[in-house]
């Protein structure tokens, strides 16, 4: 059985053959207590064989705890998006429904070491001495989730203090529940500051700066309601 159709198929392969590296697709999983292993391997394994310049490299989360701590994966199934570096850009649970293109864009992205935002976001981004985690919580279904998704990843892109992560609420509902994931996207930056909705650039960037101590939370609430009327 296989999930792209012939014509996405056929789509994907001309696309990939714009890949400028090569890209590892570091894959997690386990036998068992791992629901969307199976699928997610699947998945994978489809892109890969559109184009001889995607690999998949597959661990267990267990028997391969070394590889987990290296890449920083505590829950399966789980990708890392590697190309000429480890860029930072993960995916906790399966990436399918919307989230297929945030994997697909990613993979050009990295294979050609490109980040596409705003030359302000770019300069931040360079200039960042300070660790920056960013959690996207999202569900598969929602048409609003990829652009916060590839927004964090093509951010891990651009500095090498950033790192970015989906993660699929359905798959892991405690760690959901922990960060009181009401509806997606939402938004984690360093374990405290939250956005709610996929919001634009700029002000992604003024919680990032909020987080890290740039900006007050005054400051970046009168951004937002300047943006949106209201925080």
């Amino acid at each position: 059985m296989t999930l792209l159709s012939d014509k996405d198929a056929t789509t994907l392969k001309e696309l990939f053959k714009n890949m400028r590296d090569p890209v590892r697709l570091v894959f997690f999983s386990q036998t068992f207590a791992c629901q969307y292993c199976k699928e997610t391997k699947m998945i994978l394994q489809e892109v890969a064989d559109l184009s001889e310049n995607i690999t998949i490299e597959e661990y267990n989360l267990v028997t391969d705890a070394e590889a987990a701590k290296a890449y920083g994966i505590e829950m399966i199934p789980a990708i890392a998006v590697i190309g000429n570096k480890d860029y930072g850009i993960r995916f906790l649970g399966i990436p399918s429904g919307y989230e297929f293109t945030s994997l697909v864009e990613d993979i050009m992205d990295v294979s050609k070491g490109e980040a596409k935002l705003e030359k302000e976001t770019l300069d931040f981004c360079a200039n960042l001495d300070q660790d920056v985690d960013i959690k996207v919580f999202i569900t598969p279904t929602c048409p609003y989730c990829p652009a916060a998704v590839r927004m964090a990843h093509t951010m891990a892109i651009a500095s090498d203090h950033i790192r970015g992560a989906m993660v699929e609420s359905i798959e892991f509902p405690q760690l959901a529940n922990k960060y009181k994931v009401m509806g997606v996207p939402r938004i984690i930056i360093n374990d405290d500051v939250a956005v709610e909705g996929a919001v634009p650039e700029a002000l992604l960037v003024a919680r990032i700066k909020q987080a890290v101590g740039l900006l007050s939370e005054d400051q970046v609430d009168a951004l937002f309601e300047k943006e949106f009327g209201s925080a």
